[in-house]
């Protein structure tokens, strides 16, 4: 007779392994209060409360405490209630639903625009149906595409190559071999999330064409915060129109949650009707909607936010840089220091926050290489000098007496 697995051994095995490793995830419990971003409260283990500044949150602009964004959740839930009450197939498409759609379709362009729960759902049920709309589809797929892309890709059954990141003649040397009478897809982001490079859009859109390939672009790090009106780095670039699809997300720099896809009507109504990703999802509440589509129509005429937001990261990159510390600087928003080892990744973000109230999460394997362990300060046009200057007064003190000591950073 066989011997009964001890499951709940196993799931321990697989919790040990992330503590060894250094990479267990710790949630930070945080009250976020309306009115004093980057400020809030951290609700510390032993019961206590303490004030801290929050360094690494997506919020990018501050939207999502922006007066005219809750304004116009707080209409929708007096007029609507709470939830959508449905998928958007049943019951759960509403006038805040199909305003935000032609909201996000005019920012990039495109005749259409399709609502998803997340920018990773998006991402994910978009290019995991794409191969039943165009049977034979092979996807070519920069290497360091997000998690979400991966997901879609690896599921949707069809053929895939992955290009070397940002190397336009590796994928021109892969849609070279392949047949020329398949479709192709490529699949890449403007602003990499990590490390803060752009990808040279412009080069793959070239390449494309040559190929006959479509194009999809990840923006959820560029829109709100490049180009005129926010439609990201292919508005900036004045190359929208090149674009076949464009994934977004409502979730940070407008402050809110969701994500979306742009593209041709055609294109959207077949996602939407063979994707089971948006089928058979309750779709979004309607303030969440509604909060959304304020915060889009806002940041379409308003550039103060976005000059801000590109002035603090210079500042905050220029201190950082001042100190030695070893930063990624691609000219974007992202401000990366590599640390490179996980559990001084967790000890020098540990005492930022239990010494100086700055929060700033971990971040590890396999979100980056093992190696480039790193933190990522996301600043915002309400981090101001005060906040700066706190920061690069703890990151001086830590980096100097601890994160360079492995003995202290291993206790």
């Amino acid at each position: 007779m066989n011997q009964p697995i001890d499951y709940t051994a196993k799931l321990s095995e697989a919790l040990d392994r992330l503590h060894g490793e250094g990479r267990y995830r710790t949630f930070i419990d945080i009250e976020r209060r309306r009115g004093q971003f980057p400020h809030a409260v951290w609700n510390c283990p032993d019961g206590t409360e303490k004030a801290i500044t929050v360094w690494c949150g997506n919020d990018y602009l501050g939207m999502g405490q922006h007066p005219e964004v809750l304004a116009a959740m707080h209409e929708a839930i007096d007029a609507t209630g709470a939830g959508s009450g449905g998928t958007r197939n049943i019951s759960g498409t509403t006038i805040y639903h199909k305003r935000l759609e032609a909201e996000l379709a005019d920012l990039h362009g495109k005749e259409s625009a399709l609502l998803f729960t997340s920018a990773y759902i998006a991402n994910d049920a978009t290019l995991s149906t794409l191969p039943k709309l165009f049977p034979g589809l092979i996807i070519y797929s920069d290497a360091l595409n997000h998690a979400s892309m991966i997901e879609g890709v690896r599921r949707n059954g069809g053929a895939k190559r992955i290009f070397r990141h940002n190397d336009v003649q590796h994928l021109r040397e892969l849609m070279a071999a392949d047949d020329p009478a398949a479709p192709k897809l490529v699949a890449f982001e403007s602003v990499y999330s990590m490390d803060g490079d752009f990808g040279p859009i412009e080069a793959i859109c070239d390449a494309a064409d040559e190929f006959g390939a479509l194009t999809y672009i990840d923006e959820v790090h560029a829109v709100g915060m490049y180009g005129p009106r926010g439609g990201g780095v292919t508005e900036r670039d004045n190359l929208a129109h090149r674009i076949d699809i464009i994934n977004g997300t409502l979730a940070k720099a407008y402050g809110v949650m969701g994500g979306y896809i742009a593209a041709s009507e055609r294109m959207c109504d077949a996602v939407r009707s063979y994707a089971p990703g948006f089928i058979f999802t309750t779709s979004l509440a309607p303030a969440i909607a509604a909060g959304a589509a304020a915060s889009v129509a806002f940041l379409k005429q308003d550039q103060t936010l976005r000059a801000q937001h590109q002035t603090q990261a210079k500042i905050l990159k220029l201190r950082l840089k001042g100190l030695g510390l070893p930063l990624i600087d691609h000219g974007s928003h992202i401000v990366p220091v590599i640390v490179g080892d996980p559990k001084h990744t967790k000890k020098l973000s540990d005492m930022l926050l239990e010494r100086h109230g700055i929060y700033v999460q971990p971040i590890n394997f396999p979100t980056v290489p093992r190696g480039t362990e790193r933190l990522r300060f996301t600043p915002s046009p309400v981090h101001g000098p005060g906040e700066i200057d706190q920061l690069v007064r703890a990151m001086d003190d830590l980096w100097s007496h601890c994160a360079l000591n492995r003995a202290e950073m291993s206790a």
